[in-house]
């Protein structure tokens, strides 16, 4: 299933899509909840009675009245979070960033999978990226995938936690970052340096949607891995491609880790960290090693952000400036 949350008359809307229409939770059937939060605190019960409602409207089993996806407002699909951490699990990314800084490898990475707290409150949907004017010194993209788990627990092992997760997103965490290599110069952080913006959606599209890009998880590791498509555009140019199944940590052992002595809950979003190319600061870097008369790259006001990823569409942003 495709998953989202609209606004309508300024109330969010839960719904799925189906194609090119959106059909309504509260017109689907009164029993169902209306918004994300509540859907996804329904867990498996919940789940399997929208997926029911679902093949039947896909079949033609049953009918109800629908709007056109080009006439709906589409937000953030988990449009309030009960938190929000972003992990460091593409080797090539950590790699590639730490050798263009002088650095090797290092080996801590190897050992468990890292991640931090960022803002819950600032994440958003398709659409302006709201910056101010510090945010648009040396603004970033970040190339990622996010979960959202439907499931409480606590000390989840990783053969385990693929079943607290309710779906996957397209998400980019954007990065002021003038702003965050001043902060973590005091060893803390990231935090101003990322705490504005992180968009996510359009959908939240459900495990089954996925299965036909299934793969093995790298050797050591388990945990559910597909083989998906990551692209980033800046203005209609591709910038960045990269592949989830290039992912070195799984969700599932992000999870074991995260809920260690810590209840996670329905609500939770959790980002999977940068892929293999997939921000301006690593390619920059590669690039100034190849030719040290490299002019960096950045975004902008009035850049367009177009990231894809295969199964999961495409999520669409531009950078505007900060008005109350």
């Amino acid at each position: 299933m495709r998953i989202v949350t609209s606004t309508k008359n300024g109330q969010q809307e839960l719904g799925i899509v189906i194609d090119d229409r959106f059909y309504s939770c509260s017109v689907i059937d009164q029993n169902l909840p209306t918004t994300m939060s509540d859907f996804l605190k329904g867990g498996e019960d919940t789940m399997n009675q929208l997926q029911i409602f679902e093949t039947a409207l896909r079949q033609g089993a049953m009918n109800r009245p629908y709007r056109l996806l080009d006439d709906i407002q589409l937000i953030a699909p988990v449009p309030q979070p009960t938190s929000f951490r972003d992990a460091y699990a593409f080797r090539q990314h950590v790699a590639t960033s730490r050798r263009n800084r002088g650095l090797d490898m290092i080996p801590e990475f190897d050992e468990f999978p890292v991640f931090y707290f960022s803002n819950h409150q600032s994440i958003q949907g398709p659409g302006p990226v709201q910056c101010m004017p510090l945010h648009l010194n040396q603004l970033d993209f970040e190339l990622e995938i996010a979960i959202v788990i439907n499931k409480p627990g606590i000390n989840i092992p990783a053969a385990q936690a693929d079943e607290y997760i309710a779906g996957y997103m397209i998400m980019n965490d954007f990065s002021a970052r003038k702003l965050q290599m001043e902060e973590m110069k005091l060893s803390l952080g990231p935090a101003k340096g990322k705490d504005f913006a992180t968009a996510i959606g359009p959908y939240l599209v459900t495990k089954d949607e996925l299965e036909p890009y299934k793969v093995q998880p790298a050797a050591g590791h388990i945990g559910d891995c597909y083989e998906l498509n990551m692209t980033c555009k800046v203005n209609g140019t591709q910038v960045s491609v990269g592949n989830f199944a290039s992912m070195h940590w799984t969700f599932a052992e992000i999870i074991e880790r995260v809920s260690y002595g810590v209840q996670i809950s329905p609500g939770d979003i959790i980002g999977s960290g940068t892929v293999g190319t997939g921000c301006f600061l690593e390619l920059n870097g590669t690039a100034r090693i190849a030719d040290p008369n490299h002019k960096d790259q950045w975004l902008d006001l009035g850049d367009e952000i177009e990231l894809e990823i295969t199964a999961l569409g495409k999520l669409s942003n531009s950078i505007v400036l900060y008005h109350s």
